[in-house]
């Protein structure tokens, strides 16, 4: 009978218990919460404060640089490299001790993909991103609490991901198209890195293009450069086939018109440019790529040729090695750069600076030395004088020659 009585005392206090507490959900947790009032309600469950914590935020979207510098020196850094904690600490630390005060960071490289999670439907149907960089927005404040700017560079032309889920924004390949193979994914030409290429007549792949750098900019990135804003250069060009570009508009045409749409979708963004170094000394032709100085003048705010020594002919200016020469062909350019744009100055040109990327890498049996890189810099504030605006340091590997870059250097 006393056995009896305890079972029923016990299923009572037990009753009293679900009765008079509220069981609350949130996420993967549960939290217990009495129905006694105040005090009762600030009891919380150890294992909930414990599971809660262990869940991630996402940082809030940043604002850009309120007083960005007016002279940008900046080193270029993959996705990898920004979504390693370990990398952005030791630029930060290495920024301190530099004249370097800003970074460019991929966010859609060659691949074609995306480097972290966005809210942008064809990237997400398609799958096209993964998370290089796991919290973007927190690297851009990571990088903006050090004072420093950050750039968004952004792949737009060869894009394997998009001409294979778009086949008709692609350029094609006659060898490949017969009658038993239309055109598909299959019939994509490819480049020498087996890449594919949009046809930069193909207004979609520009909405694309520009969806992404929308999304970019929203997140706090100081300025977005863009690359891969050409007509491809390799071997096998006599069989691409395009379904835009109709083969009679001029390639250079093309292009600008692509500049156009991109400073109109994103008219208060500061943008920049890639075109080839030669495109600076080339005064006739477009290099059969469709770039033309003058026209990146016209719609972005930084032109940004790329002056690579080791990627010039061997003899450019009769040098035996252009390679080995890095401040006569540096200098050469970017006083040609400067001359062009002084010489078809518009209201919209007045605004516009010429910021080089320079080479910290080794090509072509040249070992880049401390003192040849920092010559490429001299030779851009010689040949820029009151107009310079910085530069931009190129090594795909990320490990630059920091002796050339410390901060006594300034002045």
């Amino acid at each position: 009978m006393k056995r009896v009585l305890r079972l029923l005392l016990l299923g009572g206090m037990l009753g009293a218990f679900v009765f008079g507490t509220r069981f609350l959900i949130i996420g993967n947790t549960f939290e217990v919460r009495s129905e006694k009032g105040d005090e009762g309600a600030a009891e919380k469950n150890d294992r909930t404060e414990k599971i809660v914590k262990r869940i991630p935020k996402e940082t809030p979207r940043q604002l850009p640089l309120e007083n960005p510098p007016k002279i940008i020196r900046a080193i270029y850094l993959t996705a990898w490299s920004a979504g390693n904690p370990a990398t952005i600490d030791n630029v930060i630390v290495r920024v301190k001790d530099s004249e370097i005060n800003a970074v460019v960071i991929d966010i859609k490289d060659h691949t074609g993909v995306l480097s972290y999670r966005a809210d942008i439907e064809e990237v997400n149907r398609m799958n096209a991103w993964e998370s290089r960089i796991k919290d973007v927005n927190g690297v851009i404040k990571k990088l903006h609490d050090a004072g420093i700017y950050v750039i968004a560079r952004i792949t737009v032309f060869q894009d394997p991901m998009l001409t294979v889920w778009r086949p008709d924004l692609a350029i094609h390949d006659t060898r490949k198209i017969s009658s038993s193979t239309p055109i598909s994914s299959s019939t994509i030409w490819l480049d020498n890195h087996k890449a594919g290429w949009l046809d930069p007549a193909a207004r979609p792949a520009w909405e694309y293009v520009a969806a992404i750098a929308k999304d970019a900019s929203s997140r706090g990135f100081d300025e977005l450069n863009f690359d891969y804003i050409r007509f491809p250069s390799d071997a096998g060009l006599q069989y691409t086939h395009f379904l835009s570009w109709d083969e009679n508009t001029r390639r250079e045409t093309a292009i600008r018109n692509f500049f156009s749409y991109l400073r109109q979708e994103l008219p208060n963004v500061v943008i920049s440019a890639d075109v080839f170094g030669q495109t600076t000394v080339t005064y006739t032709s477009d290099m059969g790529i469709g770039q033309v100085l003058e026209d990146a003048y016209d719609y972005f705010d930084v032109t940004s040729p790329m002056l690579y020594p080791s990627h010039y002919v061997k003899n450019f200016l009769g040098l035996d090695n252009a390679a080995a020469r890095p401040y006569e062909v540096v200098k050469f350019s970017m006083e040609h750069a400067l001359k062009r744009l002084r010489n078809t100055a518009t209201s919209t040109r007045e605004r516009a600076k010429i910021r080089p990327w320079l080479q910290d890498f080794d090509l072509g049996g040249v070992p880049y030395t401390p003192e040849m890189v920092r010559a490429q810099i001299e030779a851009t504030k010689d040949a820029m004088g009151a107009s310079y605006a910085g530069y931009y340091l190129w090594d795909p590997s990320n490990t630059y020659t920091w002796s050339a870059l410390k901060r006594e250097s300034l002045q």
